[in-house]
């Protein structure tokens, strides 16, 4: 990280001073409180991106340095420089509280654009757009990227073809060897592999000019969606230079017979025209693009504050630029483990790469693919107030179109239409609902194939078959270890312990045994604070091992979350009353279980030459910030019942 860039700047919404955290597309620095914020908003507002603990190109993190110098803060806040402008609006200060104050200024300074510079009203027409879009044409030849950026923040369009010129801006830059416009124009939705009108792309002009180093960024940026999701699963990214331009991680357990659903659901993936296939690959980018930010915020966090309101988002913000189904799909990705995370991930990648090569739809056994239960759609619909996560609020319009959107800069057009038919949204929804139902069946295959506790298989003697664990109900956290079977009429048939303790005797939690009468009874706030806090505390440690690629830490780690799970748990009722705490308990319960049998996978005695560290590792750091969340809405359940 560049020293230039961190010495004596401050947060540009409210000057707190050493700021952690960029805005890539706004051009600022922000700290931590600000940041919880923008990533609330979403990538369509705001792109943030930690300065030390996520990886940058060379040439964006220029860009970025390029415009925090320049004072392109200055844009978003225009009227609020402007001494004659009498708007009444203050910029908050480093003693305001993130909610409301923090937060209602970044949304108007970010999402209303409420203090940037406005034309006249009479100018605010099509031919406006355009000039400003001709006015982008002709500034990126140039190295003044505030001025570019002021375009871009009126209306100027990245993607502008210019009809006299018969090329874009990105063309223009290319050119002239501007790389950190051409990272501008990329971050602002400038397609990389655009033509002009002999067929020549933007990386095409820069190597004709004599500009290598920016004809290869230009090639990475336009595989830049299926470059992270590789990068996600396996650490490592293709090497386009030697025309390498895929990476298919495989999955350690891959010898899996396929469902008649499961080929189903892979096959209407394939079919999926390439538009909606862009829209589910941009959706998962934006997916990965979260769960990495918040693995950042559990290492860089201070060890309480997982107790504040300001280190989780939960699941994809709205872009109200997109249908109520598209948004409710995105969200409903959180809900994902990292098995199923990852084969999503890997088929997405092959079916990319199929379809950029243009091969045909083929049927072979898939290696990657995820066996999945079969779903009766209509019954999942009846009961969405069990096994649908809360959303926000979206628009309720039936609309199944497909909606006009801007093409991503991460995804290389696609010229072929692979689908065999007319394939709807709901078609498209049908997949990630198929993808999603398959949590039990996962978990039934991750307990055959790891070394599982004593107390599992203590639990496992007492079931008649093993096959009977394929009769696990759906939950919101069917990944629990041994749920109870349920009769026909849905009730427990024998209540079972749940306990992630290594004695038998020594149970942690009694939730669905009919023999425990419910209890209303909470912990203090302060007790289960403190024990979120050595939680968090342990998990930091587990991070860190993570991050420095100590593998053999992860178990002793895992243990001591296990223990600290365990006082956690003990502090709640056997059998609590409430259905929130019940659930937070299951998910911090099978969560610390599942920690520890993917913890297990790491070590040299376990790990095999099959074994993928990399999707290992993603699966460690998962199960470590489920654990988190479920603490989280603990602390944030007593805090509320306490104080009613």
């Amino acid at each position: 990280m560049s020293k230039r860039l961190r010495s004596n700047d401050i947060c540009a919404d409210c000057s707190v001073s050493d700021p952690r955290w960029a805005s890539i597309n706004r051009g600022v620095l922000i700290c931590d409180d600000c940041c919880s914020v923008h990533r609330s908003l979403g990538r369509h507002i705001s792109q943030v991106r930690h300065l030390t603990h996520t990886p940058w190109p060379p040439s964006l993190l220029q860009m970025v340095q390029t415009l925090v110098s320049n004072g392109a803060n200055s844009i978003w806040e225009h009227s609020l420089l402007d001494p004659t402008a009498l708007s009444g609006k203050r910029k908050t200060s480093p003693q305001d509280k993130v909610h409301p104050n923090k937060a209602e200024f970044i949304r108007a300074k970010y999402s209303m654009l409420a203090f940037v510079h406005r034309l006249p009203c009479r100018e605010e027409d099509s031919a406006a757009a355009k000039d400003l879009s001709k006015q982008l044409h002709s500034s990126v030849r140039t190295g003044n990227l505030e001025t570019c950026l002021r375009l871009l923040s009126l209306g100027a369009q990245a993607n502008f073809f210019h009809p006299e010129k018969e090329n874009t801006s990105l063309h223009v830059a290319s050119k002239g060897g501007q790389i950190l416009q051409a990272e501008l124009l990329a971050v602002y939705g400038a397609d990389p592999g655009a033509p002009d009108a002999s067929g020549k792309t933007p990386s095409d002009n820069a190597r004709q000019a004599g500009h290598h180093e920016l004809a290869e960024r230009l090639v990475e940026i336009q595989y830049e969606l299926t470059d992270r999701l590789a990068f996600f699963l396996c650490g490592r990214k293709p090497d386009h230079k030697n025309g390498q331009h895929f990476i298919i991680p495989q999955m350690a357990d891959s010898s899996l017979d396929l469902s008649e659903l499961a080929k189903a659901a892979k096959k209407k993936l394939q079919s999926l025209s390439n538009h909606l296939f862009e829209e589910l690959a941009m959706d998962v980018y934006d997916e990965v693009d979260r769960r990495e930010t918040d693995a950042v915020w559990l290492t860089t966090q201070n060890h309480s504050t997982l107790v504040t309101e300001t280190t989780v988002i939960p699941f994809l913000p709205v872009n109200p630029e997109y249908s109520s189904t598209r948004n409710q799909g995105r969200q409903k990705l959180a809900r994902f483990n990292a098995h199923e995370f990852a084969t999503l991930v890997i088929d997405i990648l092959s079916d990319a790469k199929r379809r950029q090569l243009g091969n045909p739809i083929t049927s072979p056994k898939d290696n990657v693919e995820i066996v999945l239960k079969s779903v009766n759609n209509r019954h999942a619909s009846e009961s969405h107030d069990n096994d649908q996560p809360d959303y926000d609020s979206v628009a309720s319009d039936e609309d199944t179109d497909q909606e006009p959107t801007a093409k991503a800069n991460r995804a290389k057009s696609m010229d072929s239409d692979l689908s065999d038919g007319p394939i709807t949204l709901q078609e498209y929804m049908e997949v990630k609902n198929a993808l999603s139902a398959s949590e039990a069946k996962i978990q039934q295959l991750m307990k055959v194939n790891s070394n599982l506790s004593d107390e599992l298989r203590l639990m496992q003697k007492k079931a008649s078959k093993l096959e009977k664990q394929n009769s696990m109900p759906d939950s919101d956290y069917d990944n629990a270890a041994n749920d109870l079977e349920p009769d026909e009429a849905g009730t427990c048939r024998k209540g079972k312990l749940k306990s992630i303790g290594r004695h038998e005797e020594n149970p942690i939690l009694e939730l669905d045994n009919p023999d425990t009468e419910p209890d209303s009874t909470l912990p203090s706030t302060e007790d289960v604070i403190r024990k979120t806090e050595q939680i968090t505390k342990n998990i930091q440690e587990l991070l860190r091992a993570a991050q420095e690629n100590k593998h053999d830490s992860f178990m002793p780690c895992s243990e001591r979350i296990h223990v600290a799970v365990a006082e956690m748990a003990a502090l709640f009722p056997k059998k609590p009353r409430s259905e929130m705490v019940r659930a937070s308990l299951r998910l911090l319960t099978s969560s610390a279980y599942r920690l520890q049998s993917e913890c297990k996978k790491a070590l040299p005695a376990e790990a095999g030459p099959a074994t993928d560290i990399q999707l290992v590792t993603q699966q460690v750091i998962q199960c470590a910030y489920d654990i988190a969340k479920a603490a989280k809405q603990l602390v944030t359940i007593t805090t509320k019942e306490n104080t009613n």
